[in-house]
C-alpha cells in the first residue's frame, strides 16, 4: 500500500489554482517542496549517495520538505536522511548489490501528485529518472539534475566499447530537457559542454567534514594490528571494488613497484563484487572491508599515500577526504581528480592507465619524506575551502534561479502572494 503523504503537505495553494490574468512578477522563488529521484539512496554507500543525503538534510534544515524516490534493499547500508519512498525495482544482473527501478508506476505517480512538488531533482538518467522527467514536463514542474557518474565510460570496462556513443547520446537527450544540470567541477563542466550534454551546466561541488577527517586520526597501533610496521609506506585504495574504479591499473602499478624493489604496504578499504579478483592481484594487500565514520577517518589518516586510478568519477569524494586527512594523492588525470589535485603541490596527476608513470610518482613520494610532508600539508590546506554548508547554500540559490527562469518563460501564469511558491 502506498504511504499516506498528506501530512507532508503544508497548507498552501496549488499552481492549478493560480489565475492567468494577474500581473506576473516572480523573483528568486524558493521551493517549499522538492522531489528527489535517485537510483541509489541508502542501500550502497558511495560518494553520490553521501552528497544526496547531505543535500536532503540541509534542505530540511531550511524548512524545505523533501520526498526521496529510490529503489531500496532489505538491508540498507546506513540510516538515510529524510523521507524515502521505495519504488519497485529489480537487482541489476551481474551486479546484484545495485537495483534498477522499473520506471514510474501509477502508485508512485499518485504519491508524487499528492505531494505537489515545486521542483524535481533527478540524480540519474535511469528508467526512474526518465519517468520522473516525463511527469515533470506533463505537470509543468521544473526539473533539474545532478551529474554524479560518467555512465558513458562504463561499457569500456565490460568489453562493450561500441555502446559508449549510444549511452552518451541517450544521456544528452535526457540532460538537455533539464532546467539546470549540476556537476562538481569546472573540468567536468568543460567535458560535458564539449559533448553538448546540456544547455545550462552549473557547479555543485562537494564538501568534506573536517571535524571527522583529520591527520589527528592517525593510529599507529591500528596499523600494527594489521601487520604494518611504523616505517612501512602504506598506499591506500578507498572505494567500491568494481572494475570501473581502475582496479587493474592499481594492481599493475603496485606490481611494477615490486619489480623495482620498492618497499610498501597496500591497504584496501571497500567492498564489492570484484573483491576476490582484486585480492588475487594484490596478494599481500590488507583488505579492511567497508568502513565509515571514525573507522574510515582512521584508515585515511593512517595511510601515507592515497592512490586513485579511476576515471569514472565526476568529483572524487574519496580523494578530498584523503587530502583533508593530510595524505598526498596520486590520481589519474581525469575529470574527478583534476579538480582537486594540483600536480606537484598536493600530489600528482598521471596519464590514465599508465602503470609505469603511476609507479614513478609513487616511488618518488615513497623515497622522499620531505616531499611527502610538504604535499600532506598542502593537501590539508587545499581541502579547507570545501565546506558543506557553503556548497549546499549555493545549490539552493541555483534552485531559486531555475524556478525563476522557468516561470518567467510562462508570462501568462501568475503567482499570488499566498501561493506555495512565494518566498
Amino acid at each position: 500500500m502506498a504511504p499516506d503523504t498528506n501530512h507532508l503537505r503544508p497548507n498552501f495553494g496549488s499552481l492549478q489554482q493560480i489565475g492567468e490574468k494577474m500581473p506576473f512578477d516572480i523573483q528568486n522563488l524558493r521551493p517549499k517542496r522538492v522531489a528527489l529521484f535517485s537510483g541509489n539512496y541508502n542501500y550502497v554507500m558511495d560518494g553520490p549517495v553521501r552528497a544526496l543525503n547531505n543535500l536532503v538534510g540541509f534542505l530540511e534544515e531550511q524548512g524545505i520538505e523533501v520526498l526521496v524516490f529510490a529503489p531500496t534493499a532489505d538491508e540498507p547500508a546506513f540510516e538515510h536522511k529524510g523521507t524515502l519512498i521505495s519504488v519497485p525495482s529489480f537487482a541489476l544482473p551481474g551486479r546484484s548489490e545495485y537495483r534498477v527501478a522499473a520506471g514510474l508506476p501509477r502508485s508512485i505517480k499518485k504519491i508524487l501528485r499528492d505531494f505537489d512538488p515545486q521542483l524535481i531533482h533527478l540524480a540519474a538518467p535511469d528508467l526512474l529518472g526518465c519517468g520522473a522527467l516525463k511527469w515533470a514536463q506533463k505537470n509543468r514542474v521544473p526539473a533539474v539534475s545532478s551529474f554524479h557518474t560518467r555512465f558513458d565510460t562504463y561499457p569500456r570496462y565490460y568489453h562493450l566499447g561500441w555502446l559508449e556513443p549510444v549511452v552518451t547520446a541517450f544521456m544528452r537527450r535526457f540532460y538537455n530537457k533539464c532546467e539546470q544540470v549540476y556537476v562538481p567541477s569546472d573540468c567536468m563542466r568543460n567535458i560535458l559542454n564539449a559533448q553538448n550534454m546540456a544547455h545550462d551546466i552549473r557547479i555543485w561541488t562537494r564538501g568534506v567534514d573536517a571535524r571527522l577527517f583529520s591527520p589527528g586520526k592517525r593510529d599507529m597501533a591500528w596499523r600494527k594490528s594489521l601487520g604494518i610496521q611504523e616505517n612501512d609506506m602504506v598506499i591506500t585504495f578507498v572505494g567500491r571494488l568494481v572494475l570501473e574504479k581502475g582496479l587493474d591499473v592499481f594492481a599493475d602499478t603496485l606490481n611494477e613497484l615490486r619489480k623495482r624493489g620498492v618497499p610498501f604496504k597496500a591497504l584496501v578499504v571497500g567492498e564489492g563484487p570484484e573483491r576476490d579478483y582484486f585480492a588475487k592481484r594484490l596478494k599481500d594487500g590488507h583488505f579492511c572491508g567497508y568502513l565509515q565514520g571514525e573507522d574510515l577517518a582512521r584508515a585515511y589518516a593512517s595511510s601515507d599515500i592515497f592512490f586513485n586510478t579511476s576515471i569514472t568519477e565526476t568529483f572524487g569524494n574519496v580523494t578530498l577526504e584523503a587530502m583533508c586527512s593530510g595524505v598526498p594523492a596520486v590520481c589519474a588525470d581525469a575529470s574527478g581528480s583534476r579538480s582537486l589535485v594540483t600536480s606537484g603541490e598536493t600530489g600528482y596527476l598521471v596519464e590514465p592507465g599508465n602503470a609505469h608513470a603511476f609507479a614513478d610518482k609513487l616511488e618518488t613520494l615513497i623515497s622522499d619524506p620531505t616531499l611527502r610532508t610538504a604535499m600532506a600539508k598542502a593537501s590539508m590546506q587545499a581541502s579547507a575551502k570545501y565546506s558543506w554548508n557553503a556548497v549546499l547554500t549555493n545549490l539552493l540559490e541555483q534552485y531559486e534561479e531555475a524556478l525563476t527562469r522557468y516561470w518567467n518563460r510562462r508570462p501568462h501564469v501568475t503567482v499570488r502572494r499566498d501561493t506555495h511558491l512565494a518566498k
